[in-house]
């Protein structure tokens, strides 16, 4: 199952992506039988709902979608997706978390996840224009697997972390080095507005495979500028939503950023910033691919 947030023309409504289609998702809850009292008015509104029975879910809709029971909202590249989750209560990113880009950084191996946040506002949808070239100079690309959170998740043990998981996305923690570097928190730079690219879909773990064997690439103009694997995460997704919940409590719809692999336009020599005009694209095997221009 394929979850997003498209736009409607007064503003964000749950959806699903099945195929090259659109389906609004309060439609094919109807049609399958799991009625609410009243619609949905988003995907972490849908994940609090059901994020404990996604596969009974899934069951009962994809029946209904295949047989044609069901109009479209419209085709997948004529609809605007937004950010899956547009609403998210947490955005929290891992940095440091593939060893190729912790020694690219020259720092020290971490011993634990290094965490920092960014916020709903900074979220834009997979194919939106990322506009803020005028904050920085030094615009940099980091593609990244996303993880969104199904249920409430406290104090969880690892094996049974993937289990609180509603499904896996595509980010690109794009930054602002030059605010990035200001200080000793990172958060000026990672946190700009509408700088973030999330999407297309939250796709369930059924539909994604292992998610410590998927490949993740980024192109920039089409250059592949990074080539990985997120079985070289050094911390995979279950330890990280495990580490998390010890402290924090997730919650449905919450976002987890995982960390990058090598490549990165600071690193590279001369450095490559992103400019107006420039493509982006992340491809994350299985899950999606984001593409974006700089304006």
């Amino acid at each position: 199952m394929k979850l997003v947030s498209y736009d409607c023309g007064a503003g964000w409504e749950p959806g699903l992506l099945h195929g090259e289609q659109v389906f609004a998702l309060n439609a094919a809850l109807w049609a399958a039988g799991h009625r609410t009292s009243s619609d949905l008015p988003s995907v972490r509104a849908f994940l609090r709902a059901h994020g404990g029975r996604l596969p009974q879910i899934a069951a009962a809709v994809g029946p209904v979608l295949d047989g044609g029971f069901l109009e479209p909202v419209g085709a997948s590249d004529a609809v605007r997706l937004g950010p899956p989750v547009t609403d998210p209560l947490k955005v929290l990113c891992v940095g440091l978390n593939y060893s190729d880009h912790v020694g690219e950084t020259g720092r020290a191996m971490p011993a634990h996840p290094d965490l920092f946040a960014k916020f709903a506002s900074s979220l834009i949808g997979p194919y939106d224009v990322i506009d803020r070239s005028d904050v920085t100079d030094n615009l940099d690309f980091e593609g990244e697997l996303a993880v969104v959170i199904g249920r409430e998740c406290d104090r969880v043990d690892e094996s049974d972390a993937l289990s609180y998981v509603a499904g896996l996305s595509v980010l690109n923690d794009i930054t602002a080095r030059d605010l990035q570097y200001r200080g000793t928190q990172w958060l000026a730079g990672k946190a700009v507005d509408r700088a973030t690219p999330f999407g297309p879909a939250i796709v369930t773990l059924d539909e994604t495979g292992d998610p410590q064997a998927l490949d993740i690439e980024t192109f920039v103009n089409g250059v592949r500028v990074q080539d990985s694997n997120t079985r070289h995460m050094i911390f995979p997704v279950a330890r990280i939503i495990s580490y998390v919940s010890q402290f924090l409590t997730l919650g449905p719809g919450d976002v987890i950023a995982t960390g990058t692999p090598q490549g990165i336009g600071a690193k590279r020599n001369p450095p490559l910033w992103l400019r107006p005009g420039d493509k982006v694209e992340v491809v994350l095997e299985t899950v999606g691919t984001l593409r974006n221009e700089i304006h």
